[in-house]
């Protein structure tokens, strides 16, 4: 029986909330709202947004994902998996058709929690994940190029080949105080975020130094922020020839956006339906996961369902106020509880961070370089990706071999939609290969006049062809069938059931079952084929059958 339930994680977080983790939630917010200020300006970017959308995306949808949602310390914002599809959805439909297709998404996204499929996004394979997820990063980079570069490309494509050309065609208006600055960003966030780290917790490290100790101390600050705050004083300083926020988009509002209803009509809502189920699924796997991350973390669990909700409603929300998809982010999330986090009040905090951020400092982002954000960007897509992936392929069998890299490679040179279609169908059809080819017949007994077989796995459609082929031997008398260890029986199965079961009585050869129970059981009593069967031809097991000398 359905049952209706909605139930933010936030209800239960404040039954026995204190000062104490009010003032950790207060720290964690905080930090997590300076971190995302500038992953949310570069998303929308990337994206072919202003930079404010995803800025006005992390205050809205990260307070509602964070109010609504089912797990207790995810940051909810842009997300860099939405950079390929957001664009393609924007080259195609405008900013208008995708409003449309991010409100759609949100109502699949509430629609698959409210109906408890929060749990079958765990089925999704994990070589289609990891397929699309490096396409995506390889799309991210390639799309920053121009920016890292420096180059002008007045209309960039939303297509692989149309990307390279362009920016092929563009190589000349190379700019080497952008890429200067650029590749200068690029090493400095390697060094301050992947070799620093590292250094400081090697044997040979002096722990007792000053050094050691004021590192230590700044390793906490973000290197996007540093990264940020120096590339921009350059540009500003020494008044540099390169794109930045101000001289593209014109600065950032210092303002509240406006609500803003898009004009629909059933034409429009027809051609985004397949854009909005690719942000439903892509959203909803990259919030679980988080999700799943999060609790490994913290040891607590999430409920599915609650986040789908949460992000549904999120996404309904943001769209409407010039915002743009959103979902759980783990980088965010991994920051948040790593500084303390103890409940959805620091993912509250977070968004009222950048309230005020942008109320107070907006004008402060108009000299921010773009090849900055591009550096900040490419360092992002290169953790994202899975690349020990590729190297440790040889060592999983073809199917999965096969899925991971068509997946892949329809990212990057078709789309993602078709990607993420072809993954899940090569999947599925593997797997029931796999299962087919578990399901067996063994033979115990076998004389001209009787036959006794055990059936083990599962009788469902990939399987059906051995009762067809036990039609082909059946024994003059008496043909005996063994379910004990038969686990699953589908439509399918019932049907070659039926139809051995008639041709057994068409030659004059007596049918007998043998340890039928639970689901297969259920399937041939709703299929009504105990009807056909006498009583005294069916058993318990086959000692019974041989009590009963079925067998000489």
């Amino acid at each position: 029986m359905f049952h209706l339930s909605f139930r933010p994680k936030i209800l239960d977080s404040l039954r026995h909330y204190t000062v104490q983790m009010g003032l950790r939630d207060m720290g964690a917010g905080v930090t997590v709202g300076v971190v995302a200020l500038p992953l949310g300006m570069a998303f929308a970017i990337a994206s072919g947004l202003p930079p404010q959308a995803g800025i006005f995306t992390s205050i809205t949808a990260g307070l509602l994902i964070s109010l609504l949602g089912g797990c207790t310390v995810q940051i909810g914002g842009p997300a860099g998996a939405f950079i390929v599809i957001v664009y393609a959805v924007l080259h195609q439909y405008g900013v208008g058709g995708l409003v449309t297709a991010t409100l759609m998404s949100g109502v699949i996204l509430f629609v698959m929690g409210l109906l408890r499929l929060g749990t079958l996004i765990r089925f999704i394979p994990v070589a289609v994940i990891i397929g699309f997820t490096n396409a995506i990063a390889v799309l991210i980079m390639l799309s920053q190029i121009k920016d890292f570069f420096g180059l002008s490309v007045t209309n960039m494509p939303a297509d692989f080949f149309g990307v390279a050309t362009s920016l092929v065609d563009a190589r000349e208006t190379f700019n080497l105080y952008a890429f200067s600055l650029a590749l200068g960003s690029l090493v400095f966030l390697f060094s301050w975020q992947w070799a620093l780290p590292r250094w400081l917790s090697g044997e040979k490290t002096s722990k007792c130094s000053h050094a050691y100790r004021w590192l230590s101390l700044l390793q906490k600050i973000p290197g996007s922020i540093l990264v940020l705050v120096f590339a921009t004083t350059y540009v500003y300083m020494g008044d540099l020839p390169v794109q930045t926020i101000g001289s593209r988009f014109g600065g950032i509002p210092s303002g509240l956006p406006s609500f803003v209803w898009p004009e629909m009509n059933l034409r429009s809502l027809s051609e985004l339906v397949r854009p909005a189920f690719t942000l439903a699924i892509l959203g909803a796997i990259e919030s679980l996961l988080c999700a799943r991350v999060a609790d490994n973390l913290t040891d607590e669990h999430h409920d599915p369902n609650q986040e789908l909700m949460g992000q549904g409603i999120a996404n309904i929300v943001a769209p409407l106020f010039s915002g743009m998809p959103a979902t759980g982010t783990i980088a965010r999330t991994v920051t948040n509880i790593k500084n303390g986090a103890l409940s959805p009040v620091s993912g509250i905090i977070h968004a009222l961070t950048l309230l005020l951020i942008i109320l107070v400092a907006a004008p402060l982002a108009y000299y921010i370089p773009l090849c900055a954000l591009s550096a900040i960007l490419v360092f992002m897509a290169w953790n994202m990706g899975e690349w020990r992936e590729f190297v440790h392929l040889k060592e999983f069998r073809v199917p999965y071999r096969l899925i991971l890299m068509t997946v892949f490679l329809c990212t990057v040179l078709i789309d993602l939609a078709s990607a993420v279609e072809l993954g899940l169908i090569g999947a599925c059809l593997t797997f029931i290969y796999r299962i087919s080819s578990l399901t067996r017949f063994e033979t115990t007994h076998d004389t001209p006049k009787f036959k006794v077989q055990r059936l083990y796995g599962s009788l469902f459609f990939g399987a059906v062809q051995l009762v067809e082929e036990l039609e082909q031997a059946l024994p003059q008398r008496t043909l005996i069938l063994d379910f004990k260890n038969l686990i699953y029986l589908d439509s399918s199965g019932t049907d070659a059931l039926r139809h051995l079961i008639k041709t057994c009585h068409k030659r004059e050869v007596r049918f007998v079952v043998c340890g039928l129970s639970h689901q297969p059981l259920e399937m041939i009593q709703r299929a009504g084929l105990m009807a056909l069967l006498l009583k005294e031809d069916q058993y318990d097991d086959i000692d019974a059958a041989v009590k009963h000398e079925i067998l000489p």
